[in-house]
């Protein structure tokens, strides 16, 4: 449980690192910026502040151009340390007025990400210490590096003085600025410059403003009220480069009160974090929506491929099952080992009497052709695996290419059109495996009856390449010329099997071979289908990820 600004802060920047590191080529350009803004705005504000919250407290002079920013940060100076004047925009740098000491420690932290040419020190020998002011580069300059300075400025700052004019403060660029000042939560006083003589016409222009601010939430120093101080056109000093000290006593004492109280500033660098965590709402939940869109995006790639290599295991095992997967050669190889037509003869006796001749059947055949039928019996599956592999692949790639960053990672791996390259090699070896599986599964159903597995001329190989015969081209109920040669070399090697271990333990012998082959293919399914997977997001990851980050917007634990 969050219970402290420090914790909250330090738990979103965990949250931005981890959101940025899962950023990918393929995403939108507007996701990716949210994503990198959100990690840079957090490392370079928001936990400066956390780990120095006694560093000096630091306010912002913000404006549009002309508006008297650098008159008023001279008034604060009381000395001239910024530029006045008509050339646009008059302050094309930032100007810090601080203590050595503290401006050190700003540059360090709040500071940090303003590059040293882009900041003046102004003279500090009017500077107090713990409190830094800065003259902001005009808000709508025309120098796009101005602008850039005086927003790292509003997120930096501690408190803003909104400095505008009686016929400037409605203008559209430093009124979303305003906005964004509130969005921010930085405590604010505005300052309207060149107000009409006429204490009338004054409060016309005051209160226009207000209303003009009234569904902002722009709040104050010390409540939600925001100070508003009008000074009257011509109210300067003799120098022209300062306001006249009563005219600008309203802010002169603000800014000297927080000078003489360390309290009160700690106060407020709290607050102004805690407006600048919780101006950060926004764009969490941005992050959060783009990170659920993604989400919903890899899952719907993701069910585009799992549909299409399920469709197509189940097509496998279906034509592996279906008993015309074998070919014909392959079945005369060993229909014509176990002579058919003699064995059946012997089987129509019945299977008790079968079992004490089988030795007499069998002695003086010829050697099985254990390693052909093998060879080719595997090699048909290695093609009919890739067979629906690739076509597992086309279809991905196929529905993949309506969309645009999966389009791109097609194009640039032209192997996700088709099986891997490997498969066959991949596949061939396990299939080894599983024959040999099978003999071990014949040796130990034949321990117990050595007199029938193991005396007879066949042998445990023999015996295993029949009940993986058995498993492609097993009866199952299928009779007659229906299936030709297949039912018939089926019907041998059920009869066989079923004759010489029971057909309890043949049925349960060619049902485990074909589970233990189908959970290999399904393997290396899986397999080929995790190419296409680890193309997208983790889902889950994602919206575990969304979650936590809307859960950094709730209130503070009390």
């Amino acid at each position: 449980m969050v219970t402290s600004l420090a914790e909250r802060a330090e738990l979103i920047a965990a949250l931005a690192d981890r959101r940025a590191a899962l950023v990918r080529e393929d995403e939108a350009g507007g996701a990716k910026d949210r994503a990198r803004q959100l990690r840079d705005h957090v490392r370079a504000y928001v936990l400066p502040r956390v780990q120095a919250l006694e560093s000096p407290l630091l306010v912002v002079l913000l404006g549009p151009t002309g508006a008297g920013k650098s008159t008023l940060m001279n008034t604060l100076a009381r000395a001239t340390v910024s530029r006045t004047g008509v050339l646009r925009p008059t302050t094309r740098e930032a100007v810090l007025l601080a203590t050595d000491a503290d401006a050190a420690t700003l540059r360090k932290g709040a500071l940090a990400g303003i590059g040293a040419g882009q900041i003046l020190r102004a003279p500090a020998t009017t500077a107090s210490a713990g409190l830094a002011i800065v003259d902001a580069p005009d808000l709508d300059s025309v120098e796009r590096a101005n602008r850039v300075i005086a927003d790292a400025l509003v997120e930096a700052a501690d408190l803003g003085i909104f400095v505008t004019s009686a016929i400037r403060y409605a203008d559209k660029v430093p009124f979303d600025v305003v906005q964004r000042i509130a969005a921010r939560g930085l405590p604010l006083l505005i300052v309207v410059n060149r107000m009409p003589p006429e204490e009338s016409e004054q409060r016309v222009v005051l209160e226009d403003l207000r209303r003009v601010l009234k569904d902002t939430a722009l709040r104050g120093i010390d409540d939600a009220r925001v100070q508003i101080v009008g000074v009257a056109e011509g109210r300067l000093d003799p120098t022209g480069e300062r306001l006249d000290a009563d005219a600008a006593a309203p802010v002169l004492q603000r800014v000297d009160e927080l000078a003489r109280d360390r309290e009160r500033r700690l106060a407020l660098a709290r607050r102004a974090l805690e407006g600048a965590l919780a101006g950060l709402d926004p764009l969490l939940g941005s992050v959060a929506d783009d990170l659920e869109h993604a989400a919903a995006e890899g899952e719907a790639l993701r069910a585009i491929t799992a549909k299409s290599y399920d469709a197509e295991l189940a097509a496998l095992f279906e034509e592996l099952r279906g008993g015309t997967f074998l070919r014909t050669e392959v079945l005369r190889h060993w229909e014509s080992y176990v002579k058919a037509d003699q064995i059946t003869r012997f089987f129509s006796r019945g299977l008790g009497r079968i079992r004490g001749t089988i030795v007499a059947v069998f002695r003086g055949m010829p050697e099985a052709p254990v390693g052909v039928v093998e060879k080719e019996v595997t090699s048909d599956v290695v093609a009919v695996a890739v067979s629906r592999a690739t076509e597992a692949g086309r279809r991905v790639g196929s529905e993949w290419a309506s969309r645009e960053g999966p389009a791109a990672q097609l194009a640039q791996d032209a192997s996700l059109w088709s099986a891997s390259p490997d498969l066959a090699a991949r596949i061939q070896p396990r299939l080894h495996e599983w024959v040999g599986s099978i003999a071990t599964d014949v040796q130990a159903r034949g321990a117990g009856k050595r007199d029938l597995a193991f005396g007879v001329s066949l042998g445990v190989n023999a015996l295993a390449v029949a009940a993986m015969v058995g498993v492609f081209a097993h009866t199952a109920g299928v009779t007659g010329t229906e299936l030709g040669i297949v039912a018939a070399t089926g019907f041998l090697n059920q009869k066989l099997l079923q004759a010489i271990f029971g057909e309890a333990a043949m049925r349960e012998m060619i049902a485990n071979a074909r589970e233990r082959l189908e959970t290999l293919l399904g393997d290396e399914f899986s397999k080929e289908r995790s190419r296409y997977d680890r193309l997208t997001a983790d889902p889950v990851e994602l919206r575990a990820l969304a979650a936590e980050l809307r859960g950094a917007m709730a209130p503070l634990a009390a």
